[in-house]
């Protein structure tokens, strides 16, 4: 069989498929959307910032939209209260994911708790996570880790304060993000503190990251699938083989040497071969929940980045109502010092909202037609919820683009999924199971650095220079590098 033939009939695959898609829709009231062109439907429309395209195209169409992306389906919700429809109210009918293809090299989507539908294999391994690993006794335990972790990234910047020379923010964070998950997990360094060690590692997570938020045509149209004609499954293959082999010899190296004494607590892996729940969890799962760690909790580095870009170009650090003057200049933050710091938790909370670390959250899927509001959702139909778009509505948050702590201070609004307004890290049973370390990690970090130095970006440049362009991907990060000079106090 040769190449044209293959295409002529992947063609009349993909155009019978379409037309089946528009009779089975022919007669229920679907949300409003654009109008789709033939076989492209609406991708022409998403261009290189799909949360800020969509967010403009639901001022016209509404809190609930359906748009046609390729062959999929797809309603995007944007508003907090359409939020709440969905991920509290209907949040069973919504529970399901809508896999990239990148996951499905080496099947991941079907042992990660990330892409696992909601059945028992599911419950096991959140199980595990909401009361071995993310639990509030666990991170406490883990608390003089954190604690070590967040010092080195200081002594890092201190050298280079002694020189002059700028930090690269994102750099700095992940090596300390990397350490601070591998010894929770492992009980070892991955990477030297103060270099780039570890370099292959490093860059392999970020390709991971990287490939995982490119625009796949796989997804808009799955006909191609066998094709891969971006080659992203391909490289992820790749990607996801060396971290596993990584993963695997790590764990060997653990379970060799037996628990871990390391002042009296215990890792990831010491709970995975202790729990009940884990004994009805094979060695892949195991493997898998150590990436998804890895990946879901280096998120919270753009975070950290955007903060503290936000501080440099606004100034909004008020020394007075922070940290040097509630627990001494050049300390380092504590989470028993962050709960004497509102003013910092009010920071997160409005970096959160400007720049939330997944704009569409993790997209969703419906396996049945539900009806949300007098619409019907199809069948199949994958969800986005644009939480970069409900952190900046103007109806829920006056001047929605500025940089106002403050406006957190008179706030009962939480970022845990209960206030819809706010919700970085999802709702419902799919919530980021990782939020209790990110409340926890990112305000230590934040507050040591702010406490430790003042900051001047690199070159003498001024405030209003500081590019705060985002890059859209499975995270969303600073489009430029944050490359800032600590000042010694």
């Amino acid at each position: 069989m040769d190449f044209l033939t293959i295409i002529l009939g992947l063609l009349f695959a993909v155009t019978l498929i379409h037309g089946y898609q528009l009779l089975s829709s022919k007669g229920k009231r679907l949300p409003p959307g654009p109008t789709p062109l033939p076989l492209i439907g609406s991708l022409h429309l998403l261009g290189d910032q799909p949360h800020q395209s969509l967010a403009k195209l639901a001022k016209k169409h509404g809190e609930l939209m359906c748009l046609r992306l390729g062959f999929i389906n797809t309603i995007v919700i944007s508003s907090a209260a359409m939020a709440k429809e969905v991920l509290q109210k209907q949040d069973l009918a919504f529970s399901s994911r809508m896999s990239p293809n990148a996951v499905h090299a080496h099947d991941q989507f079907k042992y990660s708790v990330v892409w696992l539908p909601v059945a028992a294999r599911w419950r096991s391994l959140r199980k595990v996570l909401n009361s071995n690993i993310f639990s509030g006794n666990r991170l406490d335990a883990n608390q003089h880790l954190r604690c070590r972790k967040v010092q080195e990234l200081i002594a890092y910047c201190r050298k280079s304060s002694q020189t002059g020379a700028a930090v690269d923010m994102g750099r700095a964070a992940f090596r300390t993000s990397l350490n601070l998950l591998s010894n929770t997990i492992f009980s070892k360094d991955l990477t030297d503190p103060f270099s780039d060690s570890a370099k292959e590692f490093k860059e392999l997570v970020w390709n991971i990251m990287l490939e995982a938020g490119k625009p796949n045509l796989v997804d808009f149209y799955p006909a191609l699938e066998k094709l891969d004609p971006q080659g992203i499954r391909k490289r992820m293959t790749v990607h996801f083989g060396k971290v596993i082999e990584l993963f695997s010899g790590l764990i060997n190296e653990r379970t060799e040497t037996g628990k871990t004494q390391m002042l009296g607590t215990t890792d990831v892996i010491d709970v995975l071969s202790d729990s009940k729940e884990t004994r009805r969890i094979d060695r892949t799962h195991i493997e898998r929940l150590c990436l998804d760690l890895f990946v879901g909790g280096l998120t919270h580095i753009n975070t950290l980045v955007w903060a503290m870009a936000d501080h440099v170009r606004t100034r909004k650090y008020c020394k007075s109502r922070l940290t040097r003057t509630v627990i001494g200049k050049g300390k380092f933050s504590t989470k028993q010092n962050i709960q004497r710091l509102p003013y910092l938790r009010c920071m997160v909370k409005e970096t959160l909202r400007i720049h939330p670390p997944v704009p569409f959250l993790i997209p969703r899927k419906v396996e049945q037609d539900v009806d949300v509001c007098g619409y019907t959702v199809p069948k199949n139909s994958q969800v986005f919820v644009n939480a970069w778009a409900i952190g900046r509505d103007p109806e829920t948050w006056p001047n929605p683009l500025e940089f106002k702590p403050e406006r957190f201070m008179e706030s009962e609004v939480d970022m845990r999924g209960r206030d819809f307004e706010l919700i970085p890290f999802g709702a419902g049973r799919r919530i980021c199971p990782g939020v209790t370390l990110a409340v926890r990690m990112v305000p230590v970090m934040l507050g040591s650095l702010l406490n430790s130095f003042d900051w001047k970006l690199e070159g003498g440049a001024g405030p209003k220079d500081l590019d705060m362009e985002e890059k859209f991907g499975i995270t969303l990060q600073k489009a430029l590098p944050l490359m800032a000079v600590p000042i010694p106090l």
